[in-house]
């Protein structure tokens, strides 16, 4: 290599998805502690043997497109706040340390994830974009502080937001946050993997997420808040729902049993219909109390497309796209209906 040339990094994954992929419809034999088929014609080469991840690497591995499930309950609880605190009463500094607490806690599981599954070797079937473990882009143990940093970073965030509103109790539902995202696919036996991703999301990222926002502002839990977290707790299903069913075939291939493995294309399909438009009932019957909510059915505009995109997709491509267009609706709908409640 020539004085001062830089080493080229590779763009994809390091092990061949097609070739690994083929070998799990053969029947590959197991080898090793993750139980997961390994094959001797694939490569191997370990994250000790690539340049240092760069800022793009990090940024890319930190999912942005997920940081939207993260914001928007946090702007309807905020929303449904303002209505529980009566005109002209804010608390912007505990809506903010939710807000960081939240996004926070999802790069932080984003991370972890990467961490869990690239060790494991699940993302060995991967087709597609590297991930920073899987990929061979950067240490495993590299990716491991980054995430228990973020996941330090948020217990901070809500450490500060327990003491400025003396809710100690908060301090649990913060424990068991924090033990939920780690062992969503961390730990021997991940949840993630049994199919119960779905029940994760709404739980955490609808209505402690939402209510629990509501509630360090306010202290207490409303309607509002209530409702407010079961629809955004299953939007963020829907997501997850597009997400595992983009990657049902290399799921199979890993062992990975979600809930899109676990019903199959057609019903997964249907599934995230029915999580994505629900909430819209929901907006429906806020809007009959709050006139601004009618504003809300404008998310259809997004929602819509993604359901027919979901349901006729023949390809990955395609299936990214209605992520993306989910992902999206959840930050409009807590918007729109979050400033419903506000005003």
């Amino acid at each position: 290599m020539a004085q001062g040339a830089r080493p080229v990094r590779p763009k994809q994954q390091r092990l061949n998805p097609a070739a690994t992929l083929a070998g799990a419809a053969s029947g590959g034999k197991t080898n090793g502690k993750s139980g997961h088929p390994a094959f001797k014609n694939v490569p191997r080469k370990g994250p000790a043997a690539v340049t240092p991840a760069t800022a793009v690497d990090w940024i890319a591995g930190a999912r942005l497109r997920t940081l939207p499930l993260a914001i928007a309950p946090v702007l309807l609880g905020t929303g449904a706040a303002i209505v529980a605190a009566g005109p002209g009463v804010y608390h912007p500094v505990r809506a903010l340390l939710a807000l960081a607490v939240a996004l926070l806690l999802q790069i932080g599981v984003n991370y972890a994830n990467d961490y869990s599954d690239g060790i494991r070797g699940t993302d060995a079937f991967r087709v597609g974009p590297a991930r920073l473990t899987g990929g061979g882009v950067a240490n495993p143990r590299t990716v491991l502080r980054v995430a228990l940093v973020f996941f330090g970073l948020a217990a901070v965030a809500g450490l500060t937001l327990v003491i400025l509103t003396q809710y100690w109790w908060l301090l649990l539902v913060g424990v068991v946050a924090l033990l939920a995202a780690w062992f969503y696919t961390g730990g021997r036996k991940p949840y993630g993997y049994l199919g119960l991703g779905e029940l994760f999301v709404f739980v955490f990222f609808g209505l402690v997420a939402t209510a629990g926002t509501t509630y360090v502002q306010v202290g207490d839990f409303t309607t509002e808040s209530v409702l407010g977290g079961v629809a955004m707790g299953l939007i963020a299903c829907a997501v997850l729902m597009v997400n595992n069913l983009r990657d049902i075939v290399p799921d199979k291939a890993a062992g990975k049993r979600t809930l899109a493995v676990r019903i199959g294309r057609t019903a997964s399909r249907v599934v995230f219909c029915v999580f994505l438009l629900l909430p819209f009932v929901i907006a429906g019957l806020f809007s009959l109390v709050y006139p601004l909510g009618i504003f809300t059915f404008f998310v259809l505009l997004l929602a819509l497309p993604a359901c027919l995109i979901t349901v006729t997709a023949t390809s990955a491509r395609e299936l990214l796209l209605a992520l993306k267009l989910t992902s999206l609706a959840a930050l409009a709908y807590g918007l729109l209906l979050g400033l419903a409640f506000a005003f």
